[in-house]
């Protein structure tokens, strides 16, 4: 006997989809994907407030878990966080902007894996430490040929910089049994009539880690490649 599954709900991902791609404030986009989705679920009206009032009942403190870090890598930057870090990783010469961020990759996504998603992100660890490094490793190529680094390749350090961060996490953390997502759809399969192993679901998130790690380290490579070339054009031979 096949169980009919409802697929209207998905209409929220199109809304999500669809708010973002039109610039639209993250908020109502937010909140307008949980009505579409809501109301497509079978929901009522009541049922659907209710949910989004207690959901924000549970959550009021979240602001505060938030700007405590933040406050405390406000202090550290002030205290020279960033030119320490930039300085560590210059006297490194076999340091590149691709090896640093591979190896992070590396790590964000094996902490990820093992549940650890709090060691790293890009208020926290991003922009204080992982970017000033990966850009203090670029600046050096540049000066070994005399040249300085641009606005323009400081921004594309920076924004691969987060790019790694996201790939790490994204898809590190399919791996962990106990993620969300995992939990979420083990409820939904289960009740739609099917049981699914919410280990072997983490597990099948491994060869897609995996890869994911492999196509980013190989855009990393492609990345050392253009900041060489671009540091030496111009150079006599």
């Amino acid at each position: 006997m096949h169980t009919v599954v409802n697929l209207w709900p998905l209409l929220g991902i199109a809304v999500v989809v669809a708010g973002f791609l039109l610039r639209a404030n993250p908020v109502l986009v937010v909140i307008a994907a949980c009505g579409v989705t809501g109301i497509a679920g079978g929901l009522s009206v009541t049922h659907l407030l209710e949910s989004l009032g207690t959901a924000f009942v549970k959550t009021r403190n979240l602001p505060l878990i938030l700007l405590l870090p933040l406050a405390a890598i406000g202090l550290l930057e002030r205290a020279g966080l960033k030119e320490h870090a930039q300085a560590s990783i210059a006297r490194i010469r076999s340091a590149t902007t691709g090896r640093l961020l591979t190896v992070y990759l590396l790590v964000r996504e094996l902490a990820a894996a093992f549940g650890l998603t709090s060691l790293g992100g890009h208020p926290n660890m991003v922009r204080p430490l992982v970017a000033p490094m990966a850009e203090a490793a670029a600046e050096a190529r540049y000066r070994e040929n005399n040249r300085k680094l641009d606005e323009a390749m400081r921004q594309r350090i920076r924004a691969m910089s987060a790019a790694t961060d996201n790939v790490g996490l994204f898809f590190g953390e399919d791996v962990f049994v106990a993620f969300g997502a995992i939990v979420l759809m083990q409820t939904i399969l289960r009740a739609e009539g099917l049981e699914v192993d919410p280990l072997h679901m983490a597990l099948w998130g491994i060869p897609t880690a995996v890869t994911a790690f492999l196509i980013h380290a190989w855009n990393l490579r492609r990345l050392d490649a253009h900041i060489l070339k671009a540091a030496t054009m111009g150079v006599p031979k």
